[in-house]
């Protein structure tokens, strides 16, 4: 935090050095700056801008300094583990692990936050699409049936005035990197010519082999079915990760697992989430694999729907 005072820097970097400091590898100090240093007190917006600092330093893989020290505060026994202040910027290189760093932020009368950042994974740079094989979609949405008209008159015209348009990369950007809104449509062909044509109908409000245009209607009762798999599909620990991450998930199977449980030797709960040899030959059991699927499948169609 860095506040300069000889109340609160003590305080928490005794904190830092019993918490982080201790049991380090050799040569891998936990390294303190503060942004206080750089730009001031910044009041309300103080954490944010810590965050954004380690951000940058993440990206760039330097460790700024921290400006203005003359000699480490003697209120601190820096001796009482591996703590040392970034006098100057240090290069940041990546290991085997992900860069990892803390920020802490201190408000009025003790309202402390300390947020741990981690380096986010390398993006995957996507497949080329300009060699694809098969039919390709061309979804197109509007806020209404005129506008998804307009929309498919534009894009016929913009593919017929360039040769050069890709028809998958077309179809990539306009399901990724545009707004779906209610009114929606999708053209389906393989060459050119017959996605232009389907745009065409579209804008034409005609008919079309190549396009799917549900009929406007307000009642979008019984769209959506659910398909439940059979036994065998059944795996130890199943659902397990969604149980304790998702509360309608949980709520879910909880209510299916409660109306279950008096008419099994077990609770269908500790079967479905163990990974102990014992649970998991119960598992294969049709009693225990067939009940925890459906509570499996109900609590998925509740979090899903």
């Amino acid at each position: 935090h860095g506040t300069g005072t000889t109340l609160g820097d003590p305080i928490e970097a005794q904190a830092l050095l019993a918490t982080y400091g201790q049991e380090r590898p050799d040569g891998r100090p936990l390294w303190l700056g503060s942004i206080k240093s750089n730009i001031g007190h910044t009041q309300a917006s103080a954490g944010v801008a810590g965050v954004i600092k380690m951000v940058m330093a993440m990206r760039h893989g330097v460790l700024p300094a921290s400006l203005h020290i003359d000699a480490p505060t003697p209120h601190v026994d820096w001796n009482a583990g591996e703590v040392h202040l970034l006098t100057e910027a240090r290069e940041w290189p990546q290991g085997e692990r992900p860069r990892r760093a803390g920020v802490s932020s201190f408000g009025i009368s003790g309202t402390n936050a300390h947020l741990i950042l981690e380096q986010a994974a390398e993006p995957i740079e996507p497949a080329p699409v300009s060699h694809v094989a098969g039919p390709v979609p061309w979804v197109i949405s509007a806020h209404n049936d005129a506008a998804l008209r307009g929309q498919a008159r534009a894009l016929a015209g913009h593919v017929v005035d360039d040769p050069e348009v890709n028809a998958a990369e077309v179809g990539w950007s306009l399901l990724r990197s545009r707004t779906l809104f209610d009114h929606r449509a999708v053209v389906i062909g393989q060459e050119r010519r017959e996605l232009v044509a389907g745009l065409e109908a579209l804008a034409a409000g005609e008919p079309h082999p190549a396009l799917v245009h549900p009929a406007t209607t307000t009642d979008t009762s019984g769209q959506t079915v659910f398909l439940f798999s059979g036994q065998g599909s059944q795996r130890p620990g199943m659902g397990a990760g969604l149980y304790h991450r998702f509360p309608v998930f949980t709520e879910a199977f909880d209510e299916v697992c409660a109306l279950l449980d008096p008419h099994l030797q077990h609770p269908l709960k500790k079967v479905a989430f163990s990974t102990d040899p014992e649970d998991t030959a119960l598992l294969n059991h049709t009693t225990y694999a067939q009940t925890a699927l459906f509570a499996l499948h109900i609590a998925l169609a509740r979090l899903l729907h």
